[in-house]
């Protein structure tokens, strides 16, 4: 049964209890209204004939107006003995039972109910007229009953057609109202079956349905860039990594065929190759880096950022001994997995230790959750600004010298998965700064 069907059905059913509750007490105020009316008319003639004087009741009980006395009431004395008078010409007995009985001898007081008598359903008021002596008077309830027949069966027929009704206009209901979801079981069912990422929902209103459409767009979107980035990533790689396996594979093939090398030459060739796998090692290093996209390697921590930057420059002050690092770092905590934090910090000084002249200058700077790193090498060309933190992005000037371009595309991943931002500046008097600042927690 689909969710629909079940929806209508449910809609129906909550129809169908409220329309049958609302006729059971309709029917149970009309039938209470019509027979208040025929025992309020009975009280009314008891009240009569207890005020009569004994030969008056007599006729009163002389002949009754119509078979079992209808509107006026049908009369018969009980003695407490148990013997019964009844109107002359009248065969019709009422019931006589030991309660009739006690109201004749005084010992109960009168009471309303019904009986069938002669096939006839009745209600009479049997009441105390003196001592030793009650009076039974009867009134039959046929017009009541197909009063309250004609009711039940009007009840019943707009019960079923409410019912009815409500199944109708709950299948057309629900159908609206499951549009968002059937829109959104297609547009699952075609990108499973098609794999386009690109598929989108037409998004009308503003409802919990829509909110789960629009939600399940801006999912598909971030699949669909999660997965364009995936491409890009191998795509890029692939080319990265054909240059250095092919000059590789090229001095291999020299060292390893059939024409000697002399020494001298070799010596050179083997440097190149130590020289090419390094390299070869540090690119999947940063790639598989990269491919870890937001995902922390650790848990988040609150961390010294000035003592990260400190370690970070001591490290790098050993590998780039032609370069000076000053630094004033003030103390700073943040929230951050350390590990991509000082990896990121490394790459930024490496950068700035790469485009210094011999002997110059790094500033590093550490100042309210933020790391500037400043050199004073050629600086970066107003059309290559742009594209710094790209992946494998080279300036012109950069293609000669050692680096994969993934340095600061990590430090832009890793800022972003840190809730911060890393930009770049052309300040006064040449050089580089960037800017390196976390204004938030880490995404999870």
């Amino acid at each position: 049964m689909t969710f629909r069907t079940r929806l209508a059905l449910a809609a129906a059913s909550a129809v169908a209890l409220a329309i049958v509750l609302a006729s059971v007490v309709l029917f149970v105020v009309v039938r209470s209204e019509l027979r208040g009316e025929v025992d309020s008319a009975l009280r009314n003639r008891a009240d009569e004939i207890a005020l009569l004087p004994p030969d008056l009741v007599g006729r009163a009980l002389l002949s009754p107006d119509a078979e079992l006395g209808g509107a006026e009431g049908y009369p018969q004395v009980v003695r407490d003995d148990g013997t019964v008078v009844r109107p002359r010409g009248a065969e019709v007995p009422l019931p006589v039972n030991d309660r009739v009985l006690a109201v004749a001898s005084g010992r109960e007081d009168g009471y309303l109910t019904d009986a069938h008598v002669e096939g006839t359903h009745v209600r009479f008021v049997t009441f105390t007229y003196a001592p030793g002596i009650a009076v039974q008077v009867a009134r039959p309830l046929t017009e009541v009953d197909n009063t309250l027949d004609r009711i039940t069966r009007f009840l019943v027929a707009i019960s079923l057609v409410g019912i009815g009704s409500a199944a109708i206009f709950g299948l057309v209901v629900s159908r609206a109202a499951l549009a968002p979801v059937r829109r959104l079981t297609e547009a699952t069912e075609n990108v499973t079956k098609t794999g386009d990422l690109s598929e989108r929902i037409d998004v009308k209103g503003d409802d919990e349905l829509s909110r789960l459409a629009s939600r399940f767009n801006t999912m598909l979107a971030a699949l669909e860039a999660s997965a364009r980035a995936q491409r890009q990533l191998v795509a890029d790689a692939s080319h990265e990594l054909r240059t250095p396996l092919t000059s590789l594979r090229t001095n291999i093939e020299v060292l390893t065929g059939r024409r000697v090398v002399p020494d001298s030459d070799r010596a050179p060739l083997i440097a190149d190759v130590v020289e090419q796998l390094d390299e070869m090692t540090s690119l999947i290093a940063e790639l598989i880096e990269l491919a870890h996209g937001d995902k922390q390697p650790s848990e988040p921590e609150e961390i010294r950022l000035d003592v990260l930057t400190a370690a970070a420059v001591e490290r790098t002050r050993r590998n780039r001994p032609g370069v000076s690092f000053k630094t004033d770092l003030e103390e700073s905590v943040v929230h951050g997995v350390p590990p991509t934090l000082e990896r990121a910090i490394g790459n930024l000084l490496d950068n700035a230790a790469k485009w210094s002249p011999a002997g110059g200058q790094v500033e590093v700077t550490v100042q309210d959750g933020e790391v500037t790193v400043r050199d004073h090498g050629p600086g970066i060309d107003d059309a290559d600004l742009p594209f710094v933190f790209d992946r494998f992005y080279r300036s012109a000037s950069a293609r000669g010298m050692p680096g994969s371009g993934l340095g600061l595309a990590i430090v832009r991943q890793v800022a972003e998965a840190h809730g911060g931002v890393v930009t770049t500046e052309q300040p006064e008097g040449g050089g580089t700064l960037m800017r390196f600042r976390l204004n938030g927690r880490p995404n999870s």
